[in-house]
């Protein structure tokens, strides 16, 4: 276990560029030049940013510049390194520095620090075609997972990143074997400890990351606030904190998607912008692992929507999620103690989307 690891992530539009070039070819260009040890770059299928502009797959108009989440892994000598640089990069949008705890290859039993005896995410990253007694790698995961009880996993694709160094994107005519993707699950403390000698032993390559988290809702049922935290840390750094909310692509409120709801409900408040993010499989609560289907009409697949605000808006945003979670969704909380954007009060009008952008 590496007790000094940072993670990167970074919320920006899909059509931001840098003079002639593309801001996501430029950020994992970044990765790929620093080897940073796991890189993914996913695609948001709705968002919005500081200005309130949204960003949607549903409407051809709207999709012309999806929210795009890029996470870095890696030691935190690495990840300094290469800050600079991605401050030069981001002129706008917004990333954070969050502190978490790497593990790699082979782990065997773990004594959780005290931090992470409560609420846990575990994040799990592997190549997309890795695969487990023939099956594909992340089904195996997720089945471990919910045999421990663990509250729930997402499984997300990513489109570009980097893989123990090693730069992998997903290519048109390739089997795109090694590009990675991260599977999340919220947990308690004991729990993941049980179940990271287990996903070890059965993983050819694995990178995995601890971070303390708050489970504030578990389908409808409340459990604990969002942490009060002071405005700035004590080193000056503005505070912020990240909510997470786990549904499902047919979980609805008042008729329509939670997902959906939960964005614009978040849109017309003074929220600084959230993103959501289709999975390909998981399982919330005791609920059975789904995903899509070839001869399914619906969409079963998970949702994971994201938003990042100063710890000031912490209580107004919370309220908002758990008015929309009142029945169903799992829901959890994190600081984020070091914060790097551009940032502006939000207003309502154009931005280029994607979560405190």
């Amino acid at each position: 276990m590496n007790e000094d690891c940072l993670k990167l992530t970074i919320y920006f539009g899909e059509r931001e560029r840098q003079e002639h070039s593309l801001v996501s070819d430029l950020v994992l260009d970044l990765f790929e030049r620093h080897r940073v040890a796991v890189s993914v770059l996913m695609r948001g299928v709705e968002g919005f940013g500081l200005k309130h502009q949204l960003h949607t797959d549903r409407l051809l108009t709207l999709s012309e510049d999806l929210p795009l989440v890029g996470v870095a892994v890696d030691e935190r000598s690495s990840i300094e390194r290469l800050l600079p640089e991605a401050r030069a990069i981001m002129s706008s949008g917004t990333f954070t520095l969050e502190r978490a705890r790497l593990l790699r290859e082979q782990v065997g039993p773990v004594e959780l620090p005290e931090d992470l005896h409560d609420a846990t995410k575990l994040t799990i990253y592997c190549g997309r075609t890795d695969t487990v007694e023939g099956r594909p790698a992340y089904l195996a995961v997720v089945d471990r997972l919910r045999a421990h009880g663990i509250a729930g996993a997402t499984v997300l694709l990513g489109v570009d990143g980097t893989f123990h160094g090693q730069r992998e994107r997903a290519r048109f005519f390739s089997r795109n074997q090694n590009v990675p993707l991260m599977i999340i699950s919220v947990g308690q403390g004991h729990q993941i400890a049980q179940v990271l000698p287990e996903l070890s032993a059965i993983l050819p390559q694995p990178i995995m990351t601890l971070e303390r988290i708050r489970l504030c809702m578990v389908d409808g049922t409340f459990r604990a606030a969002p942490e009060a935290v002071p405005a700035r840390g004590e080193e000056g750094p503005e505070m912020f904190q990240k909510l997470m909310v786990y549904s499902g692509e047919q979980t609805r409120y008042e008729g329509h998607a939670l997902h959906f709801q939960l964005i614009r409900s978040l849109r017309s408040s003074r929220v600084a912008g959230a993103t959501a993010l289709r999975g390909i499989w998981g399982y919330s609560h005791d609920g059975p692992p789904h995903g899509d289907r070839f001869w399914s009409l619906r969409r079963h697949v998970p949702i994971v929507t994201v938003t990042v605000d100063r710890a000031a808006r912490t209580e107004e945003t919370f309220e908002i999620v758990r008015r929309i979670t009142a029945s169903s969704g799992v829901v959890t909380s994190e600081l984020v103690p070091a914060f790097h954007a551009a940032v502006v009060e939000p207003t309502r009008r154009g931005t280029r989307g994607g979560a405190a952008r």
